[in-house]
């Protein structure tokens, strides 16, 4: 592959509630536009009907918005890469289609990304990079993996969580406490002001390097019950105590296996992505092992943590110097089943 040729990618982002589109040129990201959906507020998780009708209303404008910061015109893109899953399959459809039609039309490459290994490659939109072989926990609403990154196409899953996610016990624990969705950063919010160690919460007993947080889940409800028929006013009155233990028990979870992989592999560089990754008791949490224990720590800008196009956009740029080429006949996954 020619480096000297200027190659110019157009990414679109659907798998989940927010719209997104990036266009990159070289590998520097030239705009990076997001469109969220507030609706699913009031119905305290994602309703995928809706997610689909508002990605079709938002996708034209906020393609056309990214081209436009960008100042690049569609006849100047080489190649359309786009989100080809897991996520919502109604969601992930719209992006699909819409891609599909734009590289027919265009006459260029379609370029289909997995979502997880995006949220890797926002690593390498920015100085400093981590260089391989590294150590990556990927952490979002769907997601919680421990990787060991060899090389940007070599991903190595050490363990993964057996059944919810942390991003969705942080969800779900805001639920029980009364709180909106998305229910994390409010978790955090509160957090903030609470004794951590006031309330004591188990998570689930799993070998290797896999998670459990089911069994977490359950103890939150169970404990929550028990308060409310001593104290009908225990949520309220202890609130922000509560939301500190909860987030401590997660992140120190979460922590305890990283260490336990580092040590196992020898690797002294750590990096975390996908959107719980936008923590801030996590991102302090994991500095302070780093002093303690010498690792390298690497986390992308904020925008690039949660869900946008530019991750998408840095993963397909990787693609397409390597060649690898979707055929129009692609077809989204919701899950990762023989991808």
């Amino acid at each position: 592959m020619n480096n000297t040729k200027k190659i110019t990618i157009l990414a679109i982002e659907s798998s989940c509630d927010d719209t997104a589109a990036s266009v990159i040129v070289n590998g520097n990201i030239l705009a990076n536009v997001v469109a969220s959906q507030d609706i699913h507020k009031k119905y305290g998780g994602v309703v995928p009907e809706l997610a689909s009708r508002s990605h079709q209303e938002n996708i034209v404008p906020v393609v056309e918005r990214a081209l436009k910061e960008a100042g690049v015109l569609q006849d100047q893109l080489d190649a359309i890469a786009v989100t080809q899953g897991p996520g919502l399959l109604g969601s992930l459809l719209v992006g699909v289609s819409f891609a599909k039609s734009m590289a027919f039309s265009l006459d260029i490459p379609l370029i289909g990304v997995n979502h997880l290994n995006a949220h890797i490659a926002a690593h390498y939109i920015e100085e400093p990079k981590p260089t391989f072989p590294y150590l990556c926990l990927l952490v979002s609403g769907g997601h919680t993996r421990i990787i060991k990154v060899n090389s940007t196409v070599n991903l190595e899953v050490l363990g993964e969580t057996l059944d919810d996610a942390a991003g969705e016990a942080f969800d779900k624990a805001a639920k029980m406490l009364g709180l909106e969705y998305p229910g994390g950063p409010l978790i955090q919010k509160y957090a903030e002001n609470g004794d951590p160690l006031n309330y004591t919460f188990s998570t689930g007993k799993v070998d290797g390097f896999n998670y459990s947080f089911s069994g977490m889940k359950t103890g939150v409800l169970n404990f929550l019950r028990k308060g409310m028929q001593k104290d009908p006013d225990f949520i309220k009155n202890n609130m922000e105590d509560l939301c500190a233990s909860v987030q401590y028990t997660i992140v120190e979870y979460l922590l305890s296996k990283c260490v336990a992989a580092a040590k196992e592999f020898g690797l002294s560089q750590l990096s975390i992505a996908g959107g719980v990754s936008a923590n801030s008791y996590l991102r302090e949490r994991i500095k302070e092992e780093s002093e303690k224990r010498n690792w390298e720590v690497f986390i992308p800008k904020f925008e690039y943590c949660t869900d946008n196009a530019g991750m998408i956009a840095m993963e397909g740029y990787n693609h397409y110097l390597a060649g690898n080429f979707s055929s129009l006949e692609m077809k989204p996954y919701s899950r990762e089943v023989n991808q």
